[in-house]
């Protein structure tokens, strides 16, 4: 059965993230906490990694994948970030949001849709903005479920069900089940693809 780390969500242990870290360099495939939901992730230079995760969710590939970056400056290397766009990113982020933009070519070809966008996230939790600090690229953000199938918010039920899929369970105890709120910014434009846990007052 897959390994299953109890990490901090405040003060995350250095020796987890970075046993998490080397497998995601590995190629390997984790569960982590996010300030929303538990997701699978992988390092996404690692195209194999991220074909794994589609395959584990029964996730149509066509469907492109979401990614954590470390902060605006990181998140400018894979989108083309308009003035616009910026102003909104710096207020809300980080934050549980997911945020719609024009992709550029260093993004993936996997991790970008048929019309060129991206989806951005930076959370409002230690672990991920550790885990991609160290590891030095994006990692994929994900909900931890079947496509069919509800939200797990369990460590014990994600180990059950994935623990011989994956490679390594980050855990930090129960989290809700709302995911983030998911905000296109294309064409300078605010339209709001999916409620989430992310407040949307200011979007409406």
């Amino acid at each position: 059965m897959t390994a299953m780390l109890s990490i901090h969500p405040e003060n995350p242990q250095g020796r987890h993230i970075q046993r998490a870290v080397e497998v995601l360099k590995s190629g390997g495939v984790i569960i982590y906490p996010t300030d929303t939901i538990y997701g699978f992730g992988c390092d996404i230079t690692r195209p194999q990694a991220v074909n794994r995760i589609i395959r584990i969710k029964g996730r149509d590939p066509k469907k492109p994948l979401s990614f954590v970056c470390a902060d605006l400056t990181h998140i400018s290397r894979y989108a083309m970030v308009s003035n616009f766009a910026y102003r909104i990113l710096k207020r809300y982020l980080p934050g549980a949001y997911t945020f719609v933009l024009p992709a550029n070519r260093e993004t993936p070809r996997t991790l970008r849709s048929k019309s060129r966008t991206v989806g951005i996230r930076i959370p409002n939790h230690p672990v991920p903005q550790a885990l991609v600090e160290t590891l030095g690229n994006p990692i994929v953000s994900t909900s931890a479920n079947r496509s069919d199938e509800e939200v797990l918010t369990d460590p014990e039920d994600l180990r059950e069900r994935f623990g011989k899929e994956i490679d390594l369970i980050l855990e930090c105890g129960l989290l809700p089940v709302q995911p983030s709120s998911v905000i296109s910014l294309l064409d300078n434009e605010v339209e709001i693809l999916r409620e989430g846990a992310g407040d949307l007052r200011d979007f409406e």
